[in-house]
């Protein structure tokens, strides 16, 4: 059988392999991310690298950033009316919640800008009987798959796939006493079958085959639409860039503070002629390095200073290292929109903090508006396994309070204040109300016995 299932890749996957696993690296951190993004300088010798590299260290803002993203989003618990609870419990059927699924799917899509959902079924035979198919599992569950697990696909005329093809990668070390094999994957969905190949030394074999009972390609692609989706890149893609000029700067900052302690040897030329003549003359005297690097000594002409002595980078240029990453994190953080205020919120104009609230509001709304359609189509493709699954009605918060809360209630205090009449107080007390419920939910039955008390002091 031919290979070429292993090797075939959509003209989307082959454009952002690279880029995908590069923001994957950063998103992950650690040591070996470090050594692939710390830049070596074209003067920088062997030794000095080799201890900058094993000095450095990674604030992993671009992880920071696609976890607080996802926490803001579902922060306050989707509304799941109708929803089977054994299912909201065990989505995954492997221990995780509807809401940590949903979690991944998040934190994907602002690592990747695409990510899929995934609908499978346990294969068996027959038809299991309801004890047994809660017993054994036998039901629908979902998983969040990056983009880099699903290499191709295709879209049919109707604008649903035709067919995916997906990697999967098992490791096989049941046996204590043998070795692990792992085994490299790849399975293929389409409208009517599924098909599991796997690629040995000798070949491509097919391994399982199936009826895919749903009808349709039970993947759910999403991809935000102001992305990939209109042609373009991934604004993650710039978080990593900026993110490794910060660990760049701070690597650099670092090394000056090593060299402002232990300084930087500057001998006379004489000096470094006579240590030369001992090293030709085979004398046991240690070698004279005479290499221009900032661990290696410094030779001055004797009618110059002609003292040997130990200097160092001044504090100054430390302090601008610092202060460019200072200016590097605010322009970080504008570009996913959270809008880092200056340090002092009171210089800025009330348009411009009206603005920043309204896009960071809007771009998390945005994104609770693509889980809850992504929710609900895979919901969907679990009742196309199991009629006895029902489709809840799944509902997103969309209210996020991204705003001058002091500010907030000191304007609704002023309001409250003014003499007017009892609608201009009871739209006011409306106001206060809505502006508790995005501090700290409330509940809708809360809120309307508020709204009530306030109709009946508006009545009296």
């Amino acid at each position: 059988m031919s290979n070429y299932i292993f090797h075939r890749r959509h003209p989307e996957y082959s454009a952002n392999e690279s880029r995908w696993k590069h923001a994957s690296s950063a998103y992950r951190g650690g040591k070996n991310y470090i050594d692939q993004a710390l830049i070596r300088h074209v003067s920088e010798i062997d030794i000095e690298f080799a201890e900058r590299r094993r000095r450095a260290y990674y604030f992993n803002y671009p992880r920071a950033i696609a976890q607080k993203i996802t926490q803001y989003v579902l922060a306050i618990e989707p509304a799941r009316r109708g929803a089977r609870e054994d299912m909201v419990e065990d989505w995954s059927s492997s221990g995780l919640r509807c809401n940590e699924v949903m979690r991944q799917l998040s934190t994907l899509l602002n690592v990747y800008g695409r990510a899929w959902l995934a609908v499978e079924m346990p294969d068996f035979e027959g038809k299991p009987s309801i004890e047994r198919a809660r017993r054994e599992g036998l039901r629908p569950y979902v998983k969040a798959l990056s983009p880099l697990q699903v290499t191709d696909w295709a879209y049919g005329k109707d604008g649903k796939l035709l067919w995916a093809i997906c990697t999967e990668e098992e490791l096989l070390n049941r046996d204590p006493f043998s070795p692990p094999v792992k085994l490299c994957r790849r399975r293929l969905f389409t409208r009517e079958t599924w098909h599991l190949f796997e690629q040995t030394h000798s070949g491509v074999r097919e391994i399982d085959s199936g009826i895919n009972m749903t009808g349709i390609v039970p993947l759910i692609g999403v991809t935000e639409p102001d992305g990939f989706g209109i042609g373009g890149g991934h604004w993650f893609e710039d978080v990593v860039n900026i993110s490794e000029a910060i660990l760049n700067n701070e690597s650099e900052a670092q090394m000056n503070t090593v060299k402002q302690m232990f300084g930087m040897l500057v001998v006379s030329e004489s000096f470094a002629r006579g240590a030369q003549k001992l090293n030709l003359s085979g004398s046991k005297t240690e070698n004279f390095s005479a290499t221009v690097a900032r661990s290696a000594a410094i030779i001055e002409a004797v009618d110059e200073k002609g003292i040997s002595r130990f200097i160092s980078p001044s504090g100054v240029e430390t302090a601008t290292i610092r202060n460019e990453n200072e200016h590097l994190k605010r322009e970080l953080f504008e570009i996913v929109g959270l809008a880092l205020q200056s340090n002092s919120r009171n210089n800025q104009s009330a348009e411009s903090k009206s603005w920043d609230f309204q896009n960071a509001s809007q771009f998390l709304a945005s994104r609770a508006d693509l889980l809850e359609q992504s929710e609900l189509e895979a919901w969907k493709i679990m009742q196309r396994y199991d009629l006895d699954i029902p489709v809840p009605e799944v509902l997103y918060n969309r209210k996020f309070a991204v705003r001058d809360l002091n500010a907030a209630i000191s304007g609704i205090i002023q309001l409250a204040s003014l003499n007017m009449g009892d609608s201009f107080r009871q739209a006011v007390g409306y106001a206060a109300t809505e502006l508790l419920d995005a501090i700290e939910p409330v509940g809708i039955k809360q809120k309307q016995k508020i709204f009530n008390e306030i109709n009946q002091e508006k009545q009296q």
